[in-house]
């Protein structure tokens, strides 16, 4: 089965190998400092979803610096993508996203921006930053939507209904500004048939999708359900069939940025196949080669 992989539309973009570079812009989330909510989503860790970023007591040129030469004893990729990852990156005065964003794409082997934020922060004067650095390099925006259901979105304390990621989406493509829509597979209580309308619809709206394994970290809400058995996770053959399933139902056309992911070992609760990024990806792989 064919899938259009991140790696196939860089390589047409960029025309080589691009790495990202994970980013930590200082900011905190709405669903933490009270203004919706002061716990997050369940299962979020407490590094919001950065524990792989660069301190965030350096200057977002360290940063980059840091992860290049961290990378580059790996390979000899000589493009990146500047990445802000942890918590909610479009969460702070538009003054102040415009000094981290433009020192962020200033390096001429920063190749694109990607930000990963949640749809309700996306005020107009951001949005009107935003587009405003699309025209000196292209400019991602990465919306944690997780999943349509609103059964769904309230147990995990998402915060906002789909209404309002329709509306972000609406907004940032009237702009230009690609869009990437992160999707959880495996959340409680919803059944595959669940999983896959969520994948079709964030498919359907968006320029780019990543599909997540759902983690139980220590330190979440999500980790005390699962201890108390309320919560079961995924078996990699469960996980893999309900993947597939999924990129079938995705269009063509959509960059599938990720096809799992992995928490931070150091964390990791469950499931526990899933620190075995190698043997898992090879795995998922030959699946979806042996699909229809």
């Amino acid at each position: 089965m064919y899938y259009y992989s991140l790696n196939e539309y860089l390589k047409n973009t960029f025309g080589e190998k691009v790495y990202k570079i994970s980013l930590d812009g200082g900011m905190t989330c709405p669903n933490r400092d009270g203004k919706i909510d002061t716990r997050g989503c369940i299962f979020c860790s407490r590094g919001g979803s950065g524990e792989f970023s660069a301190s965030r007591n350096l200057s977002i040129t360290e940063q980059i610096a840091q992860a290049k030469e961290r990378i580059c004893r790996k390979t000899d990729c000589k493009k990146f993508i500047a990445y802000f990852q942890p918590f909610t990156n479009t969460y702070a005065p538009v003054e102040y996203l415009d000094k981290i964003f433009t020192e962020a794409i200033a390096p001429d082997e920063i190749v694109a921006l990607s930000v990963a934020t949640r749809p309700d922060c996306l005020p107009d004067e951001v949005i009107g930053l935003l587009s405003r650095l699309n025209k000196i390099k292209p400019v991602w925006v990465e919306l944690g939507l997780q999943t349509i259901h609103q059964s769904t979105a309230d147990y995990i304390r998402r915060g906002y209904p789909l209404s309002v990621y329709d509306d972000a989406v609406k907004r940032l493509h009237k702009e230009g500004i690609s869009v990437i829509t992160h999707i959880i597979i495996g959340l409680p209580n919803e059944t595959d048939d669940m999983i896959v309308e969520s994948a079709r619809y964030a498919g359907e709206c968006s320029d780019g999708i990543k599909l997540q394994l759902l983690h139980i970290l220590k330190g979440t809400d999500l980790c005390d359900e699962y201890y108390k058995g309320n919560v079961s996770v995924l078996s990699l053959e469960k996980y893999t069939e309900i993947l597939v399933k999924c990129l079938q139902a995705i269009p063509k056309t959509t960059v599938i940025h990720r096809l799992t992911g992995d928490g931070d070992k150091n964390i990791l609760v469950a499931p526990m196949w899933s620190a075995d990024k190698k043997r898992v990806l090879n795995y998922i792989n030959r699946a979806i080669r042996e699909s229809e």
